[in-house]
């Protein structure tokens, strides 16, 4: 049976909704010292023949241990033009614009055009802090890492 009746259908989307809801919770709650330094011990690089970009900027993917908790990295001649941590429904972007956060659709399963490899976007009005501080948090659970340096320089010089 390819396609859920209708009531199976609202029951799927509540339990996806109540797993969400709980992620975003999680989020928002202090995160101790542990759950960070295992969310930056996580990351792991991707392969790099799997990414292309071209015009001489290499891409760089780390992908973190819980699903949707990645970090991608765009270099122009080991320079960084642009990194984004995406991590529980919310993102970090940096490039030479500066910093913005937002959250992401990964959570959302009532669109039947949703692919969970993709994600879209929705830009905060103002940055969120607590984000920003959450993520230079896990990043620096991985200095020494030449490229994790160059990101949390950024963050150093704002």
């Amino acid at each position: 049976m390819p396609y859920l009746s209708n009531e199976l259908s609202t029951y799927a989307q509540i339990d996806c909704d109540v797993i969400n809801l709980a992620a975003m919770r999680k989020m928002d709650m202090a995160m101790d010292r542990d759950e960070i330094a295992g969310l930056g011990a996580s990351l792991r690089r991707i392969e790099q023949k799997l990414l292309t970009k071209g015009n001489g900027v290499k891409r760089v993917w780390y992908q973190g241990g819980e699903p949707y908790f990645d970090l991608f990295i765009d270099l122009r001649e080991d320079d960084i033009e642009w990194f984004q941590l995406t991590l529980r429904g919310k993102s970090l972007s940096w490039n030479q614009a500066g910093w913005q956060t937002g959250k992401t659709n990964e959570g959302s399963v009532n669109d039947i055009t949703f692919y969970p490899a993709s994600k879209l976007i929705k830009t905060d009005n103002r940055p969120d802090s607590a984000f920003i501080e959450l993520a230079y948090s896990i990043l620096q659970t991985r200095a020494g890492d030449a490229i994790v340096d160059k990101i949390l320089a950024l963050f150093k010089a704002e």
